[in-house]
């Protein structure tokens, strides 16, 4: 179990923002091991925490802390996938952010959760507790959806109201300069509220036909990914992003997976020689492990996200489960990637 991974077109509006500033992105992708090969790639992934290094260096690199605003401002239907080019023909914005988000996880596949669409409020879901390290990441996705709307409307749309979960940065003016509306901070959901009038006007590149074919194809592809994952996975991604608040019960788990309890104990045992419990307690452990590694979260932090009692009582499991206290896992991952970075 990982925090999760995105296809690499993500990348691409990272590199336009980067060079309209100045700056060469080459040098800085070859750090991060991205080539041009990797980005031409057919479905090629990279994983969010390499996606949340790469995008705090090129912040480091640019001075801009508003970097993810610039990303979402360069970015094209085209960088979403399928799904995105499903989208750029549909009828109307509303048919537009719903297939973006029905066929989310051709292109990203997030522990986290997904995003939601409810009009009028397009939901990009929580990644808190926020850092430097990801700020960039809600910024990027709000403001590439709002310039998707945008573009697919021929500058129609309008935006009511912008949520964001996280404080005001210091750089909170470009948000409204960006998104031309109010942009409320420390809400409950990171959100685009749009008017509702704009979500069901004609969009002038509608293609009937060619939206339900790409929606079939899409569909396809959805299907054949759901497919090839194991019971354990289905249930990795129903029990993971609520590790931190009350954990699903067997039950609950089987009944969102259309599966009778019993079913599901016994299936689980018979393709994976595993009860559920051991499912939450190595998804625990997996995360902890990549969180300590791979993020700048606080250990408290990763405490509460992953459910326990107390920043000890992590402790005590992390040094359980690696012989080592997480600080010092840390430390020594981090020179051994420098090691690698220097003699790559």
């Amino acid at each position: 179990m990982k925090l999760g991974d995105l296809s690499v077109g993500y990348l691409y509006s990272l590199q336009t923002a980067l060079r309209s500033l100045g700056h060469d992105p080459d040098p800085l992708l070859q750090r991060y091991r991205i080539d041009q090969r990797l980005l031409g790639s057919a479905n090629a992934r990279i994983s969010i925490p390499r996606f949340m290094r790469l995008g705090h260096a090129a912040i480091r690199l640019s001075g801009r802390p508003g970097l993810g605003l610039l990303m979402g401002s360069h970015s094209l239907p085209q960088h979403f996938g399928l799904p995105g080019m499903a989208a750029a023909c549909a009828a109307t914005l509303h048919d537009a952010f719903s297939a973006l988000v029905r066929f989310e996880r051709l292109t990203s596949q997030n522990y986290r959760g997904h995003s939601s669409f409810d009009a009028p409020a397009l939901r990009f879901y929580s990644i808190s507790p926020y850092n430097a390290f990801n700020l960039f990441v809600v910024d990027s996705a709000l403001a590439s959806r709002a310039y998707l709307g945008w573009q697919l409307s021929g500058g129609q749309a309008r935006l009511r109201e912008v949520h964001i979960e996280f404080p005001a940065p210091d750089y909170a003016e470009r948000h409204e300069q960006l998104f031309n509306c109010p942009v409320l901070f420390e809400q409950p959901h990171n959100q685009l509220i749009w008017d509702s009038a704009s979500l069901q006007q004609p969009l002038p590149g509608s293609a009937p036909a060619t939206h339900a074919e790409l929606l079939r194809l899409c569909a396809e592809q959805l299907d054949e990914l759901t497919r090839h994952k194991r019971l354990r996975e289905r249930v990795e991604e129903i029990v993971s992003p609520r590790l931190h608040s009350r954990l699903p019960s067997l039950e609950e788990t089987a009944r969102q997976l259309g599966l009778p309890a019993w079913t599901l104990r016994r299936r689980l045992q018979r393709e994976d020689h595993t009860r559920f419990q051991d499912i939450i307690d190595d998804t625990r452990r997996e995360l902890a492990l990549s969180y300590v590694r791979d993020t700048e979260l606080a250990l408290g932090e990763v405490a509460f996200l992953l459910g326990f009692s107390s920043p000890e009582a992590f402790q005590r499991a992390f040094r359980r489960w690696t012989g080592e206290p997480p600080g010092s896992y840390r430390k020594q991952r981090r020179t051994d990637l420098l090691g690698n970075i220097q003699k790559s």
